[in-house]
């Protein structure tokens, strides 16, 4: 959905020039989205940067005129008419800004019922325990920021199944609601190869009390991809994946009601749709290395 951009005043920074572009896709904005966004300035930059709904945006640029960002939407964000604002510096150094309002409308997201063990709504006093160092663990490995994109390309399914649990889903276990639902579910069974979605490093792999045997990808830029309930890790913390390469095996550890396989995507602190990231029409980018820069 393209929309043009009118360059609007900026107390420190001189407006740009005539008018840029953006286009978003999904056309459609509402709660719980990731976002492909791609802004076509109307001369050569250096660099540009962004924030969008309180987020730091840093823009790569794929040859061409072309400058593309991957963002997203919380489940909790109202709807309304939101912000994005872009800088960049121009190739004669010059820094120049723009934003444009984006409108974001609201999801229906569904409600399932499940029953599971005791043990994961009414935990002992170990339990908590466990379940208080599984937070510790998540805590600080998701405020890492790797500042470099390292994904290229759409990133594609981690099985090949149907889904069997869509993200937003409310979770009511045992009677009383305990959970959104921030992921995708297929329906696998045991054993059943796991894939990451696309190029990252391994930020996490290792047994956590309610995601069970899961594996963390780092994709740069705050986007995290997770592969829950695994019955067999198949990477180490630290090593680069690619698409495509298995990262486990399928299963039913931890809070799981039985064999399958749980993606979520996190970006910057924010889960947003697996499916609709998955359908994203994002390009062959060359990925920036130490060397290269």
């Amino acid at each position: 959905m393209p929309l043009t951009l009118q360059a609007q005043r900026h107390p420190a920074l001189p407006k740009a020039a005539g008018r840029w572009s953006i286009q978003f896709t999904p056309s459609k904005l509402v709660n719980g989205v990731p976002i492909f966004l791609q802004v076509t300035p109307i001369t050569a930059l250096q660099s540009m940067t962004g924030t969008w709904l309180g987020h730091e945006l840093t823009f790569d640029h794929a040859g061409g005129k072309n400058w593309f960002v991957l963002a997203g939407v919380s489940l909790e964000t109202k709807p309304g008419r939101y912000p994005l604002k872009v800088e960049a510096v121009t190739a004669a150094g010059k820094h120049v800004h723009f934003e444009q309002e984006l409108t974001v409308g609201r999801e229906k997201y569904p409600a399932i019922e499940l029953k599971v063990s005791k043990q994961y709504t009414e935990p002992n006093p170990e339990q908590q325990s466990e379940i208080k160092q599984a937070q510790d663990i998540k805590h600080e490995a998701f405020n890492k920021i790797t500042p470099e994109r390292e994904w290229s390309g759409m990133f594609a399914a981690p099985v090949n199944a149907a889904s069997s649990d869509i993200f937003g889903t409310r979770r009511v276990f045992n009677g009383v609601t305990k959970s959104v639902h921030q992921g995708l579910d297929y329906r696998v069974g045991p054993g059943t190869p796991v894939m990451a979605i696309n190029s990252g490093t391994v930020l996490l792999a290792r047994f956590l009390y309610f995601e069970g045997n899961c594996v963390v990808i780092d994709h740069g830029q705050g986007l995290l991809s997770l592969y829950l309930h695994l019955s067999e890790l198949k990477v180490k913390e630290g090593e680069h994946v690619d698409r495509g390469e298995d990262v486990g095996l399928s299963g039913a550890t931890g809070r799981a009601t039985g064999p399958h396989l749980h993606l979520a995507v996190r970006w910057q602190g924010v889960y947003v749709n697996p499916a609709v990231l998955l359908r994203l029409p994002l390009p062959e980018a060359k990925i920036k290395t130490a060397a290269g820069m």
